[in-house]
């Protein structure tokens, strides 16, 4: 099987004993659960931990939504939806939404803005179709999610009563408590847990990003296969110079180190667009704290070298690349000759698409590199499952220990609560009477 490959010889860093030491150790920490926030640390192991008897419960309850529902919402919040957005864009057609017909239900999303127009929007949509729902959720209160789940919890039962709504919605929620967990218990959904030790942004092979990838027809096994081949590739045992996670980890903070403050992902796939969505919320979430962390940015390539890319090659010397390159597409499509040849095209004639956009890819990297931006690479064989579960636990574990090497808490957030105390005290929510009062005032 092949594994993901980095490449950081464009970096401008050259990785010396003393920064593998501290890579090596600060991956210790990961699995010695003595470094902060290691009571988020369930994912380090996850892959290789999820049995058999979990995999068949979410392939089941999959099954049943697959069954009962041409569209299933998924209702969540930054981990609790990105991770499967991610898979799942990867993993569908680019066309699939103008097809006749779909071997899959339509997998949607809500919960993860307030917008009124969206979710008009989604219901209207959905008002022809068969419908389900997924609620992510480990209280069952965070604004967002909430909201969305009460108007479409809503709408289940108006259509179908409250019976065949409890065979439609499924929770997926705190094992003990919470207002979720006490909703799934007295309407009877079937629940799956999120695990105490596992942060949002981390959850994706948890049920929180399985059960969705199972109703749309991913492989999941595929998927957690992937992962295991690089929690065995990235684990403590592994030399640095063998652990691509932490080589990764070591470069980028070596770049920062050197002054250069943002750090764009990017890809030459279009289907990779949501990968780097959820790239960013790892880790700007995981890092920018205390005053520190790398700025995360992402571009879609070529596209947007026709617009970004005149400020990455010569803007403000504050940044550096990462690539994810991919080396084999799955389709074959080559320039055909045209007898007029007035677009200029002919010297493209017989060449797959694929080897042009290889060739941009890689004039780029040397035009950047030459332009003062250091370039890293992250080359996957392909865009399948199993490659897709490689790149998430790669990018968890290099981000574990990046954190460590910043000398941050990868693993908590606590900067997102001032928005919300914000928002609370603005809406006038029960217990926030004198945060209302003193915001009020400064209006």
């Amino acid at each position: 099987m092949e594994l993901i490959k980095f490449d950081a010889a464009h970096s401008g860093v050259t990785i010396t004993e003393q920064m593998k030491a501290e890579a090596a150790a600060a991956n210790a920490l990961l699995h010695s659960g003595k470094g902060a926030g290691n009571d988020f640390l369930g994912w380090v192991s996850l892959p290789s931990s999820i049995d058999e008897q979990e995999l068949t419960a979410i392939e089941n309850v999959a099954a049943k939504l697959r069954g009962k529902a041409e569209i299933v919402i998924c209702i969540g919040i930054g981990g609790s939806y990105l991770g499967a957005k991610a898979v799942l864009e990867a993993m569908t057609d680019s066309f699939e939404s103008i097809k006749k017909h779909h071997d899959n239900p339509t997998i949607l999303f809500a919960g993860e803005n307030i917008s009124e127009d969206y979710t008009y929007e989604l219901l209207a949509a959905t008002a022809e179709r068969s419908i389900a729902a997924i609620v992510i959720s480990k209280s069952g209160t965070t604004t967002e999610p909430a909201i969305a789940f009460r108007l479409i919890k809503a709408e289940i039962e108006k259509r179908y009563g409250k019976a065949e709504a409890a065979e439609r919605i499924v929770a997926i929620t705190d094992k003990a408590r919470g207002a979720l967990k006490t909703l799934a218990d007295k309407e009877g959904y079937p629940t799956f847990v999120i695990p105490d030790n596992v942060g949002g942004r981390y959850s994706v092979l948890t049920p929180v990003g399985l059960l969705p990838l199972a109703v749309a027809g991913v492989d999941i096994r595929a998927l957690v296969a992937g992962a295991c081949d690089m929690e065995s590739l990235c684990g403590e045992k592994t030399p640095v110079e063998e652990n691509p996670a932490a080589q990764y980890a070591i470069v980028r903070n070596a770049i920062y180190r050197s002054g250069k403050k943002i750090e764009i992902l990017g890809s030459y796939e279009p289907k990779l667009l949501y990968v780097a969505e959820w790239w960013k919320q790892l880790y700007g979430e995981s890092e920018g704290k205390e005053g520190k962390g790398i700025f995360p940015a992402s571009v879609t390539l070529t596209a947007d070298l026709h617009s970004m890319g005149q400020y990455i090659q010569e803007g403000e010397r504050t940044l550096f690349e990462t690539i994810i390159s991919v080396a084999e597409s799955k389709h074959t499509v080559r320039v055909e000759t045209d007898s007029e040849n007035l677009d200029g095209l002919n010297f493209l004639a017989g060449k797959r698409i694929s080897e042009i956009n290889k060739m941009a890819e890689l004039g780029v990297r040397i035009a950047h590199v030459d332009g003062g931006v250091p370039n890293m690479r992250v080359e996957i064989a392909r865009i399948d499952e199993r490659t897709i579960g490689q790149l998430l636990y790669f990018f968890e574990k290099a981000c574990g220990i990046s954190g460590y090497l910043l000398g941050v808490n990868p693993f908590n957030q606590p900067g997102v609560e001032a928005y919300k105390k914000n928002m609370f005290a603005l809406l006038d929510k029960p217990g926030y009477e004198e945060e209302s009062k003193k915001i009020k005032a400064r209006l």
